[in-house]
């Protein structure tokens, strides 16, 4: 009976070992962009942000009922469907704060990963595919790789930055420890 129990024990630990967890710095790229200011400056709670040292957002800008702004100060406002053309105000199709069940103010590396594969705080996406589609498409996520008036890019070129998502999602989505 002890052999038997010790086997087992020796077998489930073989493979708790053998179980892959996944390569948690598989999202350091990632995250290198996602929480770079063209991105976390518009995921945050209350009211958006701005510049590289992401003061609040000057005019009082706030959030709103839907992440539009307020009933007086709606984003489209001043944020129309392209940059400006000088490009001192930013622009880009549906201008708006990232929705509230996506907000990455005050989350860490693994919590902004955890939130990214979760379905109810990632805009449902069910799947790696999904979010990377999202990454694809959205066009205030493309437009952080055009932001205008001399603001900082996002530290990869979104190519690369598709690359290290679909090696992020092959390998499980897996986040930092």
């Amino acid at each position: 009976m002890m052999r038997a129990l010790l086997l087992i024990c020796t077998a489930l630990a073989g493979l708790a070992q053998a179980a892959p967890k996944g390569d948690g710095k598989l999202f350091d790229p990632v995250a290198s962009v996602v929480m770079s200011p063209r991105c976390i400056n518009c995921h945050q709670v209350e009211a958006p942000h701005q510049k590289d040292i992401g003061i609040v957002h000057a005019q009082q800008v706030v959030r709103g009922a839907d992440g539009h702004g307020s009933a007086v100060l709606h984003c489209a406002a001043c944020h129309q469907a392209s940059n400006s053309a000088q490009g001192r105000v930013p622009g880009a199709p549906n201008w708006h704060l990232a929705p509230l069940s996506m907000k990455w103010q005050g989350l860490d590396k693994k919590g902004v990963c955890q939130q990214m594969k979760d379905p109810k705080r990632n805009g449902n996406r069910k799947t790696g595919e999904q979010v990377i589609e999202h990454m694809k498409t959205d066009p205030l996520v493309l437009w952080a790789w055009n932001p205008g008036a001399q603001r900082t890019l996002p530290p990869m070129s979104h190519e690369d930055f598709i690359k290290a998502l679909e090696k992020w999602a092959d390998a499980g989505m897996p986040c930092p420890q």
